[in-house]
């Protein structure tokens, strides 16, 4: 894992707001880097590889892929975990509860 993977896994295994996620977890032919089963939710942390090439496409596929599924798939950038943690995490729980219906 990338050292933003690492912050963000330190934070999301204490299981914030009692919701569980999970590292690394396989999604058909894809990994997620987390992921909450609860709200169906997909977490990828970008780096500057995800700019660069064809990585946007293979991003855009693999986005199309989760959502054929009913998953949403949110992606943070990783210079945000590194200099907004709080904020990061913050964005995350939102959206993972909001997915479940407690806003």
């Amino acid at each position: 894992m990338s050292l933003p993977e690492v912050k963000l896994w330190r934070v999301l295994r204490q299981r914030p707001e009692g919701l569980k996620f999970r590292r690394q977890h396989p999604c058909g032919p894809y990994v997620a880097d987390f992921y909450c089963h609860e709200a169906r939710l997909v977490i990828e942390v970008d780096g500057e590889a995800h700019n660069r090439g064809n990585s946007p496409q293979r991003d855009e596929q693999r986005d199309d892929w989760f959502s054929a599924k009913g998953l949403t798939v949110l992606r943070i950038p990783a210079v945000a975990i590194l200099n907004e943690l709080d904020a990061a995490v913050m964005g995350i729980m939102t959206t993972a509860k909001g997915q479940i219906g407690e806003d």
